[in-house]
């Protein structure tokens, strides 16, 4: 697609491209329901493997989707009611991600302080400062999008994808049992 007067680089109006943003913070509202709900009946590595998963193949999809490929997506519109619009189908899969990296943040944190012991209060501390990585990863992503293309930027959203795969699999195993309680 080509951008028009008034358009983004995707051909979307800029009012369609608000509706599609606040549609991706209801999933992440949402996301965050069910990550509760979820998070008493999986454990936190199973919950992160598969959101982690999931959302990895979200994101390659929308990079590898033509962008002339376009969805009705259900959106919210700016009289608080849903409405579709026509998006590329590679927006419809980012916006999906959200649901899966909104789940995530349960499972992060539990796995973090899992087995702490009487260190757990210090750790989830510094854990909760460590929240400060959703405002560095624009800026990383950015750079990527300058050098490289917006939607190859999205290749370092797989990686650190990725990363979280890693740690649910591999990363989070606490390897030291014989800390204090007290």
């Amino acid at each position: 697609m080509t951008s028009g007067a008034g358009e983004g680089g995707l051909g979307i109006d800029p009012t369609v491209a608000g509706t599609i943003v606040g549609t991706y913070w209801f999933l992440m509202m949402c996301g965050r329901l069910v990550g509760a709900s979820i998070g008493a009946k999986v454990s936190s590595k199973t919950m992160l493997t598969c959101v982690s998963s999931v959302a990895i193949l979200f994101v390659l999809l929308a990079i590898f989707m033509p962008t002339t490929t376009t969805v009705s997506m259900p959106v919210f519109q700016s009289n608080i009611s849903f409405g579709l619009a026509e998006v590329p189908i590679g927006i419809m899969f980012l916006i999906i991600c959200g649901l899966c990296t909104s789940i995530m943040w349960g499972g992060i944190f539990n796995l973090a302080v899992e087995g702490l012991g009487k260190y757990t209060e210090l750790a989830s501390g510094i854990f909760m400062v460590m929240v400060c990585g959703g405002g560095i990863l624009p800026l990383i992503q950015g750079a990527a999008a300058d050098a490289f293309g917006f939607m190859s930027s999205y290749w370092v959203i797989v990686i650190c994808l990725a990363f979280l795969l890693f740690y649910a699999l591999v990363g989070s195993k606490n390897v030291n049992k014989d800390i204090p309680v007290e």
